[in-house]
């Protein structure tokens, strides 16, 4: 009799970063060890207009754990280093809806005179 391979979560933590969510979940391998997932799930809205996530998953074992660690490390303060800790991304984008809204005001004001009497003269 063989016995059932449970691919149940063992430890699991989730991580909020705006659209994104991550979760990193330690699972089972057959003969017993751990090893860890790490999910990213983006929300987006599907061609129907209906809400819908698209999942990206690495499988990390433990024999890549220090690389693996000090590459993200290396990384990560390379990018704190060069650019800072603040999301530039979020200023631009309100930035660029600052001015597409100022734009919108701005033409919606603006109008031409039209004169209908002059239209039938000729």
């Amino acid at each position: 009799m063989t016995e059932k391979y449970d691919m149940q979560e063992i430890f699991s933590k989730k991580i909020r970063a705006g659209r994104r969510t991550y979760f990193f979940d330690v699972r089972s391998t057959k003969a017993g060890d751990y090893y860890m997932t790490i999910t990213e799930s983006v929300k987006g809205i599907n061609d129907e207009g209906i809400p819908s996530y698209k999942k990206h998953k690495i499988y990390l074992y433990k024999e890549g754990f220090n690389d693996f660690k000090e590459a993200f490390e290396s990384v990560s303060n390379y990018i704190i280093k060069e650019k800072g800790e603040e999301i530039i991304s979020e200023k631009k984008f309100e930035k660029n809806e600052e001015i597409k809204s100022s734009e919108q005001e701005e033409t919606s004001t603006k109008f031409t005179e039209v004169n209908f009497d002059d239209l039938g003269k000729d």
